[in-house]
């Protein structure tokens, strides 16, 4: 089987969307700008990290690249077996899947993404990764730091993303080095995601969520949530409302696609964070970044191995 991820935001390079500017799919990103009012050639082409740092920057320039790599995949026939999206990501996943039609996912990530920078600003917070540790053990040294610190992202065996007040990552950070953590590392992003830091966002999304349709796909997206498949539409508003204070069960998530046959790992979008998670998690299995159109090639053989490609 193969799994289509789809990156969240830190992911995102200045100029990422250069090399698909001359491939048919680039048409998307005019129908994203139609949509969200936004220069998203921009985004993808002239803005520097600083800019791309901001949230609804960060956001809308990965949902949206992730889309024209993913028609360019399809247009090669192409197709995935089950879908997954990593915070941010999983409106990717949920437009790629048919659950959301462009122009609604483009409306939405543009309204999360003005919300959660609004939350971010009214109570200003940051991420880190820590490596080298347990979950249990990172979940430790967060409750012993003074100040507000969450488990925000289980990511992979090893590493695991903590958000919250800055000075209370750093002594969580620290702890968790007592308590035989490896390294620390700054995220590249602008507030504390998936804590309660950004209940105000949720708030202001759930609105937007429950006035846009999600239709039933016919192949599995995997929640963030639960990290359980889901191919209803109904509970999706309520699933991506909840996403944004919960921990993004994204370890969970992999050995969940592992266990139902998953060999062949395909993240389409920017960066290859996804990718060196499924190399880790699924180690019998192949992992593929296409982020760039040289990656075409690959991704058609890895399906072909799969039988992934339209008859």
């Amino acid at each position: 089987m193969l799994a289509f991820t789809f990156p969240g935001q830190g992911s995102q390079q200045p100029g990422m969307g250069a090399p698909w500017v001359d491939h048919p799919s680039w048409t998307l990103v005019q129908v994203a700008s139609d949509a969200s009012n936004r220069d998203v050639a921009a985004l993808l082409l002239d803005a520097d990290a600083e800019e791309l740092k901001r949230t609804e920057n960060a956001q809308l320039s990965t949902y949206v690249l992730s889309l024209v790599v993913h028609d360019a995949v399809r247009a090669l026939g192409v197709r995935c077996h089950v879908a997954a999206g990593h915070s941010l990501g999983e409106y990717s996943a949920l437009t790629a899947a048919g659950a959301l039609a462009l122009e609604d996912g483009v409306r939405l990530v543009t309204e999360r993404g003005a919300a959660m920078q609004e939350a971010a600003d009214a109570r200003p917070g940051t991420m880190a990764a820590v490596l080298g540790a347990d979950d249990d053990v990172i979940a430790q040294a967060c409750e012993k730091a003074a100040g507000d610190v969450w488990v925000a992202n289980s990511n992979a065996a090893g590493q695991v993303v903590i958000a919250g007040d800055p000075d209370a990552i750093a002594e969580a950070g620290a702890i968790a080095k007592d308590l035989g953590a490896r390294r620390v590392m700054p995220l590249p992003v602008g507030g504390a995601f998936h804590t309660p830091f950004m209940a105000p966002a949720a708030e202001r999304l759930g609105a937007a969520l429950q006035a846009t349709t999600f239709r039933d796909t016919e192949v599995p997206v995997i929640a963030n949530v639960d990290a359980e498949p889901h191919q209803d539409g109904d509970g999706w508003a309520e699933r991506l409302a909840a996403q944004l204070t919960a921990q993004v069960r994204w370890r969970q998530t992999v050995d969940r696609m592992v266990a139902d046959g998953v060999t062949r790992f395909v993240e389409l979008g920017p960066g290859t964070v996804l990718t060196g998670v499924a190399k880790r998690q699924a180690p019998d299995g192949q992992a593929i970044s296409a982020a760039t159109p040289d990656a075409l090639d690959a991704v058609v053989s890895a399906a072909r191995d799969v039988d992934a490609l339209d008859a």
